[in-house]
């Protein structure tokens, strides 16, 4: 793999262009090339676990434990499950033919689309990076790779290991920030991937509209959760905590973002979220080894003028301590902010979570629904009326029902969002397919010529192209040799 350092719009368009030279080989086209790329990206995880730890703790203050399940052994699993199944992902699949086009054949054949441009995010930066490569690699495309500068440590250690391990002209990995990424984004892909916010999504689509390059966005939003009183409220409690601030301190898009619970259940909710705090993080959560910290000051100062606006400072029932310089925010619970308030109208991306009373299970769809669609709802539930109505009557890009997070790692569910939340999705099949065009082949035999598909139309040949096309051919036959009445 090919490092890049911070470079010019020129040094940009030879980036794409040596991507697009070697694609035209054909060299990643054959499954051993694919397959070998795959094997190589678990060997470069397995050999450098510790690294890659470091890596994470440096940017993110990521325990160990959090860094491996969460981040490389994920991906790993990735690349094995991919590895396991390229061969029957790519098979072409044949498809029935009409008895107007016989003897005829036809079928799909996946084929990779070309030269694949990934924009990486900071909050998980190894696994978001490398994830959609995977993917790339398994459907046979080339691959530009821009790490994310917010994540300085983790940005250098895929620039460092990877050209040891991946082919270095179908693989290039590209450092730096804006000015990088929008010469970039200046060029010619066949597929661009971005992981990121709405903002800068729109910014992706946009430039990618100039070629009519096709677009996968992962957005996130605000992803909540309804809770009620038919669960036991303790497990509850202990996924919930553990989704929001055993995942990246809160700073995940399927992170929950906001609570949505029946009035008469949530004193004993809150009371139950403060166990749990306590028992997973300690009196003073400062002093524990599994929370991680604001990425930097920039997200800190953001996180903090939410709990310093009005509508938040007095509504606060657990934690709300920080300090900048260790970047450090307390696991913090805020009950009914205002619903106009700043920590309601956009995603949080941090360890803040309000809890909304409702009336009703009617009030909380409701609510759902007045916002953007969320990249994932959470319903903690064993009502089945309420399972019927948050799956026919809310939309967002995946339903989770009594978890949070664990669905990312099913890898035959795709993984994306619906509307603001994004469009497109991977994970498993999915990324095979989010990098593929599946081509439609038809082979007609030259033996075998059916007349009336050709002028002069008489009103025979007519009647016959109508049966045929309507599906009645072989009954007006058997009318024909009275074999049928």
């Amino acid at each position: 793999m090919t490092i890049i350092k911070p470079h010019s719009v020129l040094d940009a368009a030879k980036v794409a262009s040596c991507l697009r030279e070697t694609f035209r080989t054909g060299r990643t086209r054959p499954s051993n090339w694919r397959l070998e790329q795959l094997h190589a990206i678990v060997k470069l995880i397995e050999e450098n676990e510790d690294e890659i730890c470091r890596a994470l703790f440096a940017d993110l203050h990521k325990p160990r434990h959090e860094a491996l399940t969460m981040e490389s052994l994920v991906v790993t699993a990735s690349a094995k499950h991919a590895i396991k199944n390229l061969n029957k992902w790519r098979a072409p699949v044949k498809k029935e033919t009409p008895y107007i086009v016989w003897p005829a054949s036809a079928f799909i054949l996946p084929e990779p689309l070309g030269v694949a441009f990934v924009i990486a995010p900071w909050n998980f930066p190894f696994l978001l990076a490398v994830d959609p490569v995977i993917g790339a690699i398994a459907a046979g495309c080339t691959v530009c790779l821009k790490t994310s500068e917010v994540t300085p440590a983790t940005s250098e250690l895929l620039s460092t290991l990877v050209p040891k391990y991946l082919d270095n002209d179908a693989i290039k990995v590209v450092e730096g920030g804006v000015p990088e990424v929008t010469a970039l984004l200046e060029q010619k892909w066949d597929k661009i991937f971005y992981t990121g916010n709405p903002k800068v999504g729109r910014i992706v689509m946009g430039a990618a509209a100039k070629h009519l390059t096709p677009v996968t966005l992962e957005l996130g939003g605000k992803c909540p959760v309804f809770i009620d009183d038919t669960v036991d409220l303790q497990l509850a409690s202990r996924r919930i905590m553990a989704g929001k601030y055993g995942s990246n301190s809160g700073q995940a898009c399927i992170s929950p973002d906001y609570i949505l619970v029946e009035e008469h259940l949530a004193p004993k909710l809150i009371k139950q979220f403060r166990s749990t705090l306590v028992e997973f993080f300690g009196e003073d959560p400062r002093t524990s080894k599994d929370l991680s910290r604001i990425v930097n000051k920039n997200h800190f100062q953001r996180l903090s003028r939410l709990l310093d606006d009005p509508a938040t400072a007095d509504r606060i029932v657990h934690g709300g301590e920080r300090d900048e310089d260790s970047l450090y925010i307390a696991p913090t619970l805020i009950e009914d902010p205002a619903l106009d308030s700043p920590i309601m109208a956009d995603e949080i991306f941090g360890p803040l979570l309000p809890i909304i009373t409702v009336r009703n299970v009617n009030a909380a769809i409701d609510l759902i629904n007045d916002k953007p669609k969320a990249l994932v709802v959470h319903l903690f539930s064993t009502n089945k009326d309420y399972v019927k109505m948050f799956t026919e009557e809310t939309s967002s890009g995946g339903l989770v029902m009594n978890d949070c997070i664990m669905q990312f790692i099913v890898p035959e569910l795709p993984f994306g969002g619906v509307g603001e939340s994004g469009t497109g999705a991977y994970h498993g099949k999915a990324s095979f397919d989010t990098f593929s065009h599946f081509k439609s082949i038809f082979n007609k035999s030259q033996s075998g010529d059916a007349p009336i598909r050709y002028p002069p139309f008489t009103l025979w040949k007519q009647a016959m192209l109508r049966a045929f096309l309507e599906g009645r051919f072989f009954k007006l036959i058997q009318l024909l040799l009275g074999l049928q009445k």
